[in-house]
């Protein structure tokens, strides 16, 4: 693989000749790409992209059906679903500096606990992870939905330990809140049974394990993140519990499915909770590009208080992590 300015060249030697599929395409195989031939045993395809894009790829078997790493490029990244992608950065861009862990600050604290998981679909203990900032003082609380990929593959810690010893944002304490991978459609598609179990069992362990804001003294003070069906849930976390979590952030939410839309949108049409303050971004080659557009529109129409932003990327951890 070549970059030279604003385009990316793909190369593949030998036959027989794959696919080539990535955010892009937003991984349609009906939309895969077939690479020419150059020379003999050489073949290649030419992208133009933006300058300061991060994109992941890989190389599909049409016989297989399966997608493969591309033996050229030795960066790889874990892509969630059991399998890694291939994956580049353009020449005006790179990794966050705030995701990499510096040894000389204090970094917060971070434990695990089993809690129950009464009211969701899972009949046995879910463990999540708590993180205390290195502070003394009562913090709000930022509530994470797919919490293991945000902490994991999206180094929220990291980030967070960064940006407050920067004090680039003040210190809050975080929940990282796992979902049930078989049943997270369930759990994350404007679901009032987690809305249930983060009120019921999420936040009064958070009180008794952190030295939080009382909310009730502090009104919407916590905030709320999640990406992709996981904004979706932030959204909807926010517009129907404003008195606890009046900040929402949403990565490529998703608000319509199959031209039907999610509760999230219906509430917004009726100025639901309107005072809660909203944090959008999305990739400018995520498949959620168009619904993300059309949402914000509709907020700004119903006077919400909303900041939005496009990237150069797709629908992945490394793209909501660098922005």
């Amino acid at each position: 693989m070549q970059i030279n300015n604003d385009t990316v060249i793909f190369e593949w030697r030998g036959s027989p000749v794959p696919l080539l599929i990535g955010d892009f395409n937003n991984w349609n195989v009906k939309q895969a790409i077939r690479l020419r031939r150059a020379a003999k045993n050489f073949w290649t395809h030419t992208l133009t992209l933006p300058r300061d894009a991060y994109l992941q790829y890989a190389f599909h078997d049409p016989v297989t059906h399966k997608n493969f790493l591309d033996p050229l490029n030795q960066k790889s990244v874990n892509n969630g679903v059991g399998g890694r992608n291939n994956f580049f950065y353009m020449h005006e861009t790179m990794p966050s500096p705030f995701a990499m862990r510096r040894a000389d600050i204090s970094g917060g604290v971070l434990t695990s606990h089993s809690v129950e998981t009464k009211w969701l679909r899972d009949d046995y203990d879910r463990e999540i992870y708590l993180y205390r900032p290195p502070v003394k003082e009562s913090v709000p609380l930022l509530a994470v939905f797919d919490g293991t990929d945000y902490l994991r593959r999206g180094k929220l810690t990291v980030i967070v330990d960064n940006l407050i010893a920067e004090h680039r944002i003040q210190p809050i304490a975080m929940a990282f809140l796992p979902s049930a991978s078989r049943w997270r459609n369930l759990e994350y598609a404007c679901s009032d049974d987690t809305l249930l179990w983060l009120d019921q069992i999420i936040l009064p362990l958070a009180n008794e394990k952190l030295n939080l804001l009382d909310i009730k003294k502090h009104p919407g003070t916590y905030g709320v993140l999640g990406a992709s069906l996981g904004g979706t849930m932030s959204f909807y976390t926010g517009l129907r519990m404003p008195d606890v979590f009046g900040h929402v952030l949403s990565q490529s939410g998703a608000f319509m499915i199959e031209s039907r839309d999610f509760a999230v949108v219906d509430l917004v049409k009726h100025q639901h909770a309107c005072d809660i303050n909203i944090w959008m971004d999305v990739g400018q080659l995520d498949v959620l590009l168009e619904d993300n557009q059309n949402m914000h529109a509709l907020l700004r129409e119903k006077k919400y208080n909303v900041t939005y932003r496009e990237f150069s990327g797709g629908h992945n951890y490394t793209a909501w992590r660098d922005d």
